[in-house]
């Protein structure tokens, strides 16, 4: 009998101590987190040089998590063209107020090209928002179109532009026709994009 207990007691402790090995603990490490709680640091000492320096590198973190978001995001390659591997990039707010992208770019067997940019955290893309938004202006920059629930501008060259929720660029562009750059701007999960 004591030998049964021992034996069900050795089991209790090995589920329970599988059951927490697949438990991520709160307190894991986060090198965001942990450049912010550099910053608080450095800051509470009067080092205001390192606390901007660990704020800064935080940001840039965030920026590059974004990016990875953005590459996620872009769709798969449409019935008859194949995808190169998404590109993401984070600029830090020295570069042009900063920006967060991934691209990627698709071809067909005709050698015809597609690539899809996304860009958020961007001041430029903030100022953009005004002349997207107004149809007068955004007029003269091409037709206006729907793509979707979503307006957009498609340029002579078949280029689109989306402006999702005042902060993200989306941009199709490449030597393929109009047609192909419209399909593409299409699967685009904008749904998705706007929540970011």
């Amino acid at each position: 009998m004591l030998r049964a207990f021992a034996g069900s007691r050795l089991i209790a402790v090995t589920v329970v101590a599988g059951l927490l090995s697949m438990v991520t603990p709160s307190f894991a490490t986060d090198d965001i987190l942990d450049a912010i709680d550099g910053a608080r640091k450095s800051y509470q000492a009067g080092d205001l040089p390192n606390a901007k320096q660990s704020l800064d590198l935080a940001s840039q973190l965030i920026a590059q998590k974004n990016a990875e978001a953005f590459s996620a995001l872009l769709p798969q390659p449409l019935t008859g063209w194949k995808a190169e591997k998404a590109q993401a990039t984070a600029i830090g707010a020295a570069m042009f107020g900063g920006a967060s992208a991934a691209t990627r770019t698709y071809t067909n067997a005709k050698g015809d090209t597609v690539e899809i940019s996304i860009t958020g955290d961007s001041a430029m893309i903030m100022q953009l928002g005004p002349i997207l938004n107004n149809p007068g202006m955004a007029g003269a920059m091409g037709k206006l179109i729907r793509v979707g629930n979503q307006r957009a501008i498609q340029t002579n060259d078949g280029d689109v532009m989306m402006l999702v929720a005042n902060k993200v660029l989306v941009h199709v562009q490449g030597s393929a026709d109009a047609a192909a750059k419209l399909d593409y701007a299409k699967a685009v999960d904008v749904g998705k994009l706007s929540k970011m």
